[in-house]
C-alpha cells in the first residue's frame, strides 16, 4: 500500500542544526517538507509562493474550497496577513505559542488560494521547538495542512507521512511523536463586534476561552452548507473527514459491540473502564485509549492507534464516545467525523 520503496528516499532530516537548516533551505527554494507540530505533522510551504500551496493541495489531494492554515512564530509574523482584533491579540497573548488558530480577515498579501476565496484567513504560532527553530530559520510564513492524504487520519510520527505518501514527499523533518495529537482549536475572532466562534473543537477548550476573554464564546453548529461548493470556513469542517480506511462506527460509552460476522474480527477501542468488567464477545478485541479515562492521553494516541488497526484487516472499527466536555468535545468531533457523523 505504499505509494513507491521508501528505502530508495532521502533519510528523514534530523531535528538538529543542519537538518532544520536544510528545512528552512528547501522552502526558500519553493519545496514542500513535511514538520512537526505540537498537534499533528504538517506539510509545509512558504504561504507566499502560490505555486508551492498549489502543490501542497495536488500532493494532499486537497480540494481547493479547504483553506489552509498560515503558521507563524507569534502575532508580528502576521502583520501584514491578517487584521487582529482586540480578541484575537488577547488570545495570541495568552495561547501562543500553541494549539489555537485564530480566524482574521485577511490583508491583501494573502493568496486566495489560501483562504478558499474567502476574506478571512487562519493563522496559528505552533509551540513545537523544532517547528518554531525551521520558522526562525527561513523566516517565512508557512502553509502547513497536516501531511496526510486527503480525509485520512492525521500523522502524528514522521513514518506516518513517508507511509502515506512515500516519494511524493521525500522532504521530512523527523520531531519524534507529537504531544497533543489531535489538531489545534480554530475559534473565529474576525469581527470586533461578534461573539467569538469555535469551528472546531480542540485541545483550548471553551471553558479556557471564555476565562481569558470574560465573555461567551459560541460554537458552531454543523449543517448542511458545510457540505457546499462554496469555501469552508476553516479546515477540518467536513461531515467526513480524518478516517480510517476500515469501516469505523461510535458507541456510547460502556456499550460493548455485538459479535462480528462468523470467521470475521472487530476491534473495540476504549478509554471509559467498566466497574464490572466482562470478556467481550469472541471476535472482539479491545484496544485501551486510556484505561483510566483520561481525556488527553486518549487524544494524543488515537491516530496513531486507529493508524496501527487499518491495516489489519478488521470488519469494522468500533469506538467509544467521550463525555461531551473538556478534552472530550475535541475527541467526538474526531470520532463523528471519522464515522461520517460530523
Amino acid at each position: 500500500m505504499l505509494p513507491g520503496d521508501l528505502a530508495e528516499l532521502p533519510p528523514l532530516l534530523q531535528p538538529n542544526p543542519e537538518g532544520i537548516a536544510r528545512a528552512a533551505d528547501l522552502l526558500r527554494a519553493g519545496e514542500i517538507v513535511a514538520l512537526p507540530t505540537e498537534t499533528v505533522y504538517g506539510l509545509a510551504a512558504n504561504a507566499l509562493d502560490e505555486k508551492a500551496v498549489r502543490y501542497i493541495f495536488s500532493v494532499k489531494g486537497r480540494p481547493l474550497r479547504d483553506p489552509l492554515i498560515i503558521h507563524g512564530l507569534d502575532e508580528d509574523y502576521f502583520h501584514d496577513l491578517a487584521e487582529f482584533t482586540p480578541a484575537a491579540r488577547e488570545l495570541a497573548a495568552t495561547c501562543w505559542p500553541g494549539p489555537l488558530t485564530l480566524v482574521l480577515r485577511k490583508k491583501d498579501r494573502v493568496s486566495s488560494l489560501i483562504t478558499a476565496g474567502r476574506d478571512t484567513v487562519a493563522v496559528r504560532a505552533p509551540a513545537h521547538p523544532v517547528m518554531r527553530s525551521v520558522l526562525a530559520k527561513c523566516r517565512l510564513p508557512l502553509a502547513a495542512p497536516s501531511a496526510n492524504p486527503f480525509g485520512y487520519l492525521s500523522p502524528t510520527r514522521a513514518e506516518h507521512v513517508r507511509e502515506s505518501f512515500g516519494g511524493k514527499v521525500p522532504w521530512i523533518l523527523d520531531g519524534g511523536p507529537c504531544t497533543v495529537g489531535v489538531e489545534s482549536t480554530i475559534v473565529d475572532v474576525s469581527n470586533a463586534t461578534a461573539p467569538p466562534r469555535i469551528l472546531r473543537p480542540g485541545p483550548i477548550t471553551c471553558e479556557a476561552l471564555e476565562r481569558i476573554l470574560g465573555q461567551r464564546v459560541e460554537s458552531v453548529a454543523h449543517t448542511s452548507k458545510i457540505e457546499s461548493s462554496e469555501g469552508l470556513l476553516a479546515p477540518g469542517m467536513l461531515t467526513r473527514h480524518y478516517s480510517p480506511l476500515t469501516s469505523f462506527n461510535l458507541l456510547p460509552a460502556g456499550v460493548c459491540p455485538e459479535s462480528p460476522v462468523v470467521g470475521r474480527r472487530v476491534a473495540w477501542v476504549r478509554f471509559n473502564p467498566l466497574e464490572v468488567e466482562e470478556p467481550p464477545p469472541k471476535g472482539v478485541e479491545i484496544f485501551w485509549l486510556s484505561k483510566t479515562g483520561d481525556l488527553a492521553e486518549a487524544a494524543r494516541g488515537l491516530y496513531e492507534l486507529l493508524r496501527r488497526l487499518d491495516p489489519e484487516g478488521y470488519e469494522k472499527i468500533w469506538c467509544e464516545l467521550a463525555p461531551q466536555n473538556g478534552w472530550g468535545l475535541a475527541l467526538n468531533d474526531r470520532l463523528r467525523r471519522a464515522a461520517g457523523r460530523g
